[in-house]
């Protein structure tokens, strides 16, 4: 079968700049499949405008905390507290039709995807909610998941974490792009991979991460995006959100 091109995205987190600039770079380097990673909404300022993106992309979305959340809000399971995280998600709520939570609501909490041999899901292979960001965590997923592939999102931080084909032992590899990079899957390996965070990087670069994953080639490869951030904190303030939501993006943390 011919490889194809994934393009990995996550946590844009309502942030449509910065996910415009980065279909905009991506555009220029080719891809066939769009994969979201979870968290497309949650603290940002446009979740409208980033959800019917990723429909016209026919992008396979997948579940994230906030969008569990969301849900949860939105059917009384839940009831919002007083956090930062509550108080964007409640005006998020505000702003959806029943169409969008409908759509919203169809989104899976992991997809195997048999072409590619990987597991698409939002915190670790094993996990919506658990962080996959050392390599003690790491270690432990990859003790609780045979798999070879596996691509997740959740940290906001792009990296790789690798083990050997093999019963797992103490060798587990981490190797983080806070510039962007590339990582060759090598045959011998199983792998989790991260593009890191669209909409609100937390490894101190401000610039939007996403990754595309050829299958062909078993090559993973983080870019790093500027893209017009001060267009996004205009809007967070101007819709009545937390401040810091605007101010921790200029130091992507």
């Amino acid at each position: 079968m011919p490889g194809v091109r994934l393009l990995l995205l996550s946590d844009t987190h309502a942030n449509l700049p910065a996910l415009q600039a980065v279909l905009q770079d991506a555009a220029s380097r080719g891809y066939d499949q769009v994969v979201h990673l979870g968290d497309a909404l949650g603290y940002g300022p446009f979740p409208v405008e980033v959800l019917e993106s990723l429909r016209e992309l026919e992008a396979i979305c997948l579940l994230g905390n906030h969008e569990q959340m969301l849900l949860e809000y939105a059917s009384g399971k839940r009831q919002p507290r007083e956090s930062v995280v509550s108080q964007a998600l409640t005006w998020q709520l505000s702003q959806l039709s029943a169409d969008h939570l409908r759509w919203v609501g169809s989104w899976k909490d992991g997809i195997d995807d048999p072409d590619v041999g990987a597991r698409y899901r939002h915190g670790t292979p094993v996990s919506l909610d658990d962080y996959a960001d050392s390599v003690t965590a790491a270690r432990e997923v990859f003790q609780n998941w045979q798999g070879r592939l596996g691509f997740v999102g959740h940290t906001h931080v792009p990296a790789v974490y690798a083990t050997l084909n093999a019963p797992v032992g103490e060798w587990v590899k981490a190797q983080a792009f806070p510039d962007g990079g590339s990582y060759m899957v090598a045959p011998s390996t199983r792998v989790i991979l991260n593009p890191g965070s669209v909409g609100q990087p937390r490894d101190g670069n401000p610039q939007a991460s996403y990754a595309v994953f050829d299958t062909a080639r078993a090559h993973f490869q983080v870019f790093r995006v500027t893209y017009d951030l001060q267009r996004t904190q205009e809007a967070v303030l101007a819709a009545g959100l937390p401040p810091v939501l605007a101010a921790r993006l200029s130091v992507g943390k």
